[in-house]
């Protein structure tokens, strides 16, 4: 008997709770580097490492995501091979 493959889902309130974080960190990130005691240029190169840190973290999710479903598609496919040689198996046919 075989599992279905359940792919977890996030709900729309965790969604809404992820983005409304993400903005108000990011504001407030942006916020501090403006009201900083410093030169000019030293607040241009906080909020570049800023907006770099920030690039640098979606790129990173985006990796982790697209390893994470390769795998997982590669495992879907050997179950399935499994699953069929399985079905095809006759372990009272004689060769």
């Amino acid at each position: 008997m075989s599992t279905p493959n359940a792919q977890p889902r996030s709900t729309s309130a965790y969604v809404a709770q992820a983005a409304i974080a993400f903005g108000v960190s990011f504001f407030g990130a942006g916020v501090g580097v403006f009201y900083l005691p410093l030169d000019v240029w030293q607040r241009g190169f906080l909020a570049m490492a800023l907006l770099f840190l920030v690039t640098s973290t979606f790129t990173l999710a985006k990796v982790v995501r697209d390893r994470h479903e390769a795998a997982s598609i590669h495992g879907r496919i050997d179950q399935a091979r499994m699953e069929k040689l399985m079905a095809e198996h006759d372990p009272f046919k004689t060769i």
